[in-house]
């Protein structure tokens, strides 16, 4: 299980990114956020991990608190969570293959990190990884040599190479078209119920949310104000979508759906 208490992100220019934020994340669920940019998704997302440091407020995953923990610490709790990101963040002059296996340097020590040394169970696992998300006939081309589909496919294989328990996706597919969007959150929805990898994945395309997510949080101006369940979502009314996206937001048609205004 997840749990955020009472987490408050307060940037050094005094933006308020979030502002008392509470919910909790059971163990398998496919959970999405919503909201515009600049609702604090990302922040969001991003101090789970600590890649942002909370300014206030507890992180507990699995009973540890990630708040508190200290670098070594630390670095063994990220193993437990993949990141994914809007951008891939991928090391473009490697190959995909390297890519794919640098999602076991958490596992490695300090020395073979550097070197980027890996187990023969390591090879095999990436092997397995990137078949299983369809791109083993691509492992040996540099990552810049794909399309952006297919790096977000390595991105997925490298949060897969961890192993972990709980996947952050910071919107995955805003860079994508509707085809290749529904197949990278198809990626993400196997690994979550074969695998039993708990998701939380923050989305624009309200189609798109109600297609995948099992539970959602609407985020505005770095506050909740919308908790629902794919049902729930799927009934939403003209005055909670303009309670997340505002009131001069419309629901428009965009290849995926209803969407709020950017």
């Amino acid at each position: 299980m997840l749990e955020i208490k009472h987490l408050t992100k307060i940037y050094d220019d005094g933006t308020e990114a979030l502002t008392d934020i509470s919910f909790e994340v059971e163990k398998g669920e496919f959970l999405v956020i919503i909201g515009l940019s600049g609702s604090g998704k990302s922040t969001l997302l991003r101090c789970i991990n600590r890649l942002i440091e909370p300014t206030e407020g507890t992180i507990i995953l699995d009973g540890i608190e990630i708040t508190k923990a200290d670098q070594k610490e630390l670095r063994k709790i990220r193993r437990q969570i993949g990141m994914i990101f809007q951008h891939f963040n991928l090391v473009k002059r490697s190959s995909v293959y390297i890519n794919v296996l640098s999602g076991r340097l958490g596992y490695a020590s300090p020395f073979k990190s550097l070197m980027y040394r890996f187990t023969e169970k390591d090879r095999k696992m990436a092997n397995d990884a990137l078949k299983r998300v369809g791109i083993l006939d691509q492992a040996h081309k540099r990552a810049d040599e794909l399309s952006g589909g297919q790096q977000q496919r390595v991105g997925i294989a490298r949060a897969f190479m961890q192993r972990p328990g709980l996947i952050l996706a910071d919107e995955p597919v805003a860079s994508l078209d509707p085809v290749l969007a529904h197949s990278i959150l198809g990626y993400l929805e196997m690994m979550n119920q074969e695998e039993g990898i708990t998701v939380l994945c923050s989305l624009h395309y309200l189609d798109l949310v109600q297609r995948y997510a099992t539970r959602v949080i609407g985020l505005r101006e770095g506050k909740i104000v919308y908790r629902g369940t794919r049902e729930q979502i799927r009934r939403m009314t003209d005055d909670q979508f303009r309670d997340i996206y505002g009131e001069e937001a419309v629901r428009v048609s965009a290849g995926f759906g209803q969407k709020g205004g950017e």
